[in-house]
C-alpha cells in the first residue's frame, strides 16, 4: 500500500509526537534530516542549527521528570514538491502552543527539517479532533 504525501507526512508528524510522549530519545533521532541543514526553536529557547545540539535539547527534554504530556490537533499538511510543512495545535498543562514542522523528502521518506513550537491565541477544546499521545509503558 502506497500513502500519499498528505498521509505519509501526517504519519511522521504523529510519530513526532510519539517519540515524544514516550520519551523516545532514538526514535527523535531517527526523525530527523541528516543531509539537509535543520533548525528547532523550542518555546522561549533561541534558535538551534546544529543537528547534534538539536538533539542534545531533545535529550534533555525527554529526560526530564517533568516533561510535558502533548494533546495535539488541527493539522494542517502543505507540500511544496520535496519541502512539506504541518502546522498543529499543541495542548500542554502549562497552556496552549502553536508548532510548524517542517519535513524534507529523503527517498521515500519525510524526515523533519525545522521545529517551532510557540504561544497561540488558540484555546484548549475538548476532544475536538486532539490526538492524546501518553506514554506506552
Amino acid at each position: 500500500m502506497n500513502l500519499s504525501d498528505q498521509e505519509a507526512l501526517l504519519f511522521v508528524n504523529e510519530a513526532f509526537y510519539r517519540a515524544f510522549a514516550d520519551r523516545d530519545i532514538e526514535a527523535m533521532n531517527n526523525l530527523w534530516s541528516n543531509k539537509v541543514p535543520v533548525s528547532c526553536i523550542h518555546p522561549g529557547w533561541q534558535p538551534l542549527f546544529d543537528r547534534r545540539e538539536i538533539l542534545k535539547t531533545w535529550k534533555k527534554i525527554l529526560t526530564s521528570p517533568g516533561a510535558p504530556v502533548i494533546k495535539f490537533r488541527n493539522e494542517n499538511v502543505n507540500i511544496f514538491g520535496d519541502t512539506a510543512s504541518v502546522i498543529c495545535i499543541e495542548e500542554l498543562a502549562e497552556g496552549v502552543l502553536v508548532a510548524t514542522n517542517i519535513f524534507y523528502r529523503e527517498g521515500s521518506l519525510w524526515k523533519i527539517i525545522h521545529h517551532q513550537a510557540g504561544p497561540t491565541s488558540a484555546k484548549a477544546r475538548k476532544d475536538d479532533g486532539v490526538k492524546h499521545i501518553g506514554p506506552l509503558h
